[in-house]
């Protein structure tokens, strides 16, 4: 077996390696979108108690 048979993988490489991407670039937005919510998250709650605590 050689690394072209192993890419082909028979006739289904193109179907294979096109559901990998898809697969890891959904993991990829499952870590990426949220650490970016939180991050506005924690930007939105700090502009809150500034503004909150000035009202006193």
């Amino acid at each position: 077996m050689n690394w072209s048979e192993f890419f082909s993988m028979g006739g289904y490489g193109f179907y294979v390696w096109t559901a990998y991407a898809f697969a890891a670039l959904i993991l990829i937005f499952n870590l990426y979108l949220p650490l970016r919510r939180r991050k506005s998250v924690h930007r939105l709650l700090r502009e809150f108690f500034r503004i909150k605590g000035q009202t006193r």
